[in-house]
């Protein structure tokens, strides 16, 4: 019997945005699918239905894959891949296997020589990137950086000093709750002609890509509370 493959399957980053972001190929697979891989079952059987696709959601069958999910409970969810059928995999938001679970599925996917189908839409880290006018040639992706404050203010000074160094852009996020906190943080330590974006609730109608030096971010205050939010910084020349 042959393989089933395993496709990796972008959501949407904001609500409502699925006929803006989403494309013909994604919901062509979608469609043809009935099994899938999800770090939140309410979430994903939300997405497949803004899609509008005509599936019966009940009929269709979730596993849950999160950061939790390794050894033989991995082996157990990826096993209808070996009865010849295929498996779509979906992050909570953007795209499966950048900063997200979904690469462990990916990883033991190509360690049994299962074909690994990467679908295109949006990733709020490259978006981000892209709308910053910094640095797109060098940058790196840090996802979180430490919550403890003395922690942060150090991992935030070592990425500066990177930056400077190796004229590397830095981008890292913050859980939306604590993102004025991390904003404060970052006008406080950073140097003031350090560059940087503040990309908040991409794709959303209120989207907002904004790049300025650390001395200009000072003089504003922006409640950035409760919202999907991007953190891009340079301090190349």
């Amino acid at each position: 019997m042959s393989k089933g493959k395993l496709f990796l399957i972008p959501t949407v980053l904001a609500e409502n945005t699925a006929d803006k972001v989403i494309s013909p190929q994604v919901k062509e697979t979608v469609k043809n699918l009935s099994y899938f891989l999800v770090e939140n079952t309410r979430t994903a059987r939300r997405y497949i239905s803004s899609l509008r696709l005509g599936l019966s959601i009940e009929e269709l069958r979730f596993e849950i894959l999160d950061k939790s999910t390794k050894g033989a409970e991995l082996e157990r969810i990826m096993k209808p891949l070996f009865e010849g059928q295929d498996v779509g995999v979906m992050s909570e938001a953007g795209c499966p296997g950048i900063a997200d679970p979904g690469s462990a599925a990916a990883a033991y996917a190509h360690g049994k020589g299962i074909k690994v189908v990467p679908l295109s839409g949006p990733s709020s880290m490259f978006l981000a990137l892209m709308g910053s006018g910094l640095n797109g040639q060098s940058f790196a992706f840090h996802g979180y950086l430490p919550i403890e404050k003395k922690e942060r203010i150090i991992a935030i000074k070592n990425l500066e000093t990177e930056s400077a160094k190796s004229n590397r852009t830095q981008i890292f996020m913050e859980t939306p709750f604590r993102n004025n906190h991390l904003m404060e943080d970052l006008k406080d330590t950073l140097h003031p002609n350090t560059k940087l974006c503040v990309a908040k609730n991409i794709t959303g109608p209120d989207e907002m890509i904004l790049t300025k030096a650390i001395s200009e971010w000072r003089k504003s205050q922006l409640d950035l509370h409760k919202i999907p939010v991007v953190f891009v910084l340079y301090a190349g020349s």
